[in-house]
């Protein structure tokens, strides 16, 4: 692979993080500092890594990193998994259980073409990995927007976080180059825009369609739940102390709407309007 491919399209390889949440061992932290730069990434953030901020002095992590002592050392560190995630316009979560309640499922290839979408519009996407040893909880899948499982061998699926890393970064910069050849919307000769949308549940614009508006991002969903949530709860719709699953449904919802920034003002406009009214009265 040549130096300039490996560098091609920053701005799109540049609006790209994979986040790490919770992790345990430094290897797998320089081990994923090194997957994600061999396939033209560089943004690495640890969501309270369970070994603290020293994770990226550690000598271990710095041995694994193995010549990405660029990325490790920029990588960063944050308190939880909601700032990792801050200005992120579409989050994927990988998990290698499926579950009940959450986003919907995607497959790794179809995740990447439409992460590659988000990023070609300027905003940023995010890869959620959980940790070794428990993974992503239910809530911490419930803040992204897509579920993907890793189809590996059902007698044997066990993979080692890094290498999970390095699988999704392949597939993402194979839609990242597809992109700048002008054929992302065929990453690979069987990802149709129905395939897409079937797995995702997001839609894809055709060929020679007019482009969307701008998507709205993570941060102003999670703010638009929150101010309906209070409308539902003022309106004796939702009961706090019995809430149920009703939220966990709706984010499920909005999550396949995959809303634009106007379609969220609205509904936080419809919001408004209900506690305002409840007020008065």
């Amino acid at each position: 692979m040549s130096q300039s491919a490996a560098t091609a399209s920053p701005s799109i390889f540049d609006q790209v993080r994979f986040v790490l949440n919770e992790t345990s061992h430094p290897g797998n932290v320089g081990s994923a500092a090194r997957a994600i730069k061999t396939m033209g990434f560089g943004r690495l953030v640890l969501a309270a890594p369970r070994a603290g901020a020293d994770v990226l002095r550690d000598a271990e992590a710095v041995a694994l990193a193995s010549g990405a002592d660029d990325v490790l050392a920029s990588a960063l560190v944050v308190p939880d998994l909601d700032a990792a995630l801050q200005g992120v316009s579409w989050a994927v979560a990988l998990s290698a259980r499926s579950r009940e309640y959450g986003p919907p499922n995607a497959e790794p290839r179809e995740s990447a073409a439409i992460a590659v979408q988000h990023a070609a519009q300027g905003g940023s996407v995010a890869f959620v990995f959980g940790s070794e040893r428990t993974g992503l909880s239910n809530a911490d899948v419930e803040r992204c927007n897509a579920l993907v499982h890793i189809p590996a061998n059902p007698v044997y699926s066990s993979l080692n976080l890094s290498q999970a890393v390095q699988l999704i970064a392949w597939e993402m910069r194979m839609a990242c180059l597809a992109h700048e050849r002008g054929d992302a919307a065929n990453v690979v000769a069987d990802t149709s825009h129905e395939a897409i949308e079937r797995a995702t549940g997001l839609p894809t614009p055709s060929p020679g369609s007019a482009p969307h508006e701008a998507l709205a991002t993570r941060d102003d969903v999670e703010g638009m739940l929150a101010h309906l949530e209070r409308a539902l709860v003022d309106l004796d719709f939702l009961d706090p102390d019995n809430p149920k699953k009703l939220m966990t449904r709706l984010r499920r919802l909005f999550a396949k709407s995959h809303l634009e920034r106007e379609e969220v003002n609205i509904l936080r406009g419809i919001a408004k309007h209900i506690l305002e009214r409840r007020t008065r009265r």
